[in-house]
């Protein structure tokens, strides 16, 4: 397996000449240094006189009053939804849960949060109207008394019974400080909490359920002075 090379010869041209006719056959060459050297001064070179043909312009730098507005339009331009949605990624909102006076668990504010402002995604399994049914059903006689299912549009339902996050645990109020809202990210829609007032540090988070309305009622506990008595 160890046999020695023909030395590989260089034409006038600068090529070398292959030994045995094909290139491939005969594996990587070894550049001197010198032919190193001279392609390299000869391509920066190249690169560093500009074409004949064409003209340098060079601006003068921005001021701070233009690129304030330059950085207004472009913001202004693209989807706000995506920008906060982005924000919300990078910078989490300090959230907890624990015991509710409304039902069970629910979700408290760690910090303070402003009004208008993405407090956390309704995260969880994205399913059909047709698997709701059955995990329903199953949740059901699982003894599961509460199943966290969300509905996106009329044909994808969020469940994060099993497989979600903090958003879970938020509870109805007929009078809440935040409100969820659908939004497309990457062509992919999202359920998004957003925050309708400024919310102090210890206070749990609500929005309606606005669940359709049925015979059968699901009584209402959030102790709001306008509060409907029922969930549906």
């Amino acid at each position: 397996t160890s046999f020695s090379t023909p030395k590989k010869k260089k034409r006038d041209d600068g090529m070398r000449e292959h030994v045995t006719g094909c290139a491939r056959s005969e594996g990587y060459y070894k550049i001197d240094k010198k032919d190193k050297l001279k392609y390299l001064n000869n391509s920066r070179a190249f690169a560093e006189e500009p074409p004949a043909d064409t003209q340098v312009r060079t601006h003068p730098p921005l001021t701070v009053g233009e690129q304030r507005r330059l950085l207004s339009s472009f913001t202004g331009s693209c989807d706000s939804d995506l920008l906060k949605f982005n924000q919300l990624k990078f910078r989490k909102k300090k959230l907890k849960f624990c015991k509710s006076h409304i039902h069970d668990w629910g979700l408290f504010a760690m910090e303070p949060i402003a009004a208008d402002e993405m407090v956390i995604e309704y995260v969880g399994q994205n399913i059909r109207q047709v698997i709701a049914d059955m995990r329903e059903k199953r949740y059901e006689d699982e003894g599961i008394g509460s199943s966290y299912m969300f509905r996106v549009d009329h044909d994808t339902i969020i469940d994060a019974t099993k497989c979600g996050n903090f958003a879970r645990f938020i509870n109805h109020s007929c009078n809440p400080n935040c409100y969820a809202k659908v939004i497309t990210v990457e062509s992919q829609k999202k359920i998004v909490i957003y925050s309708k007032q400024h919310i102090n540090v210890n206070e749990e988070i609500t929005y309606d359920y606005k669940f359709p309305i049925e015979d059968v009622k699901i009584p209402c506990l959030c102790g709001s002075e306008n509060c409907r008595g029922t969930l549906n």
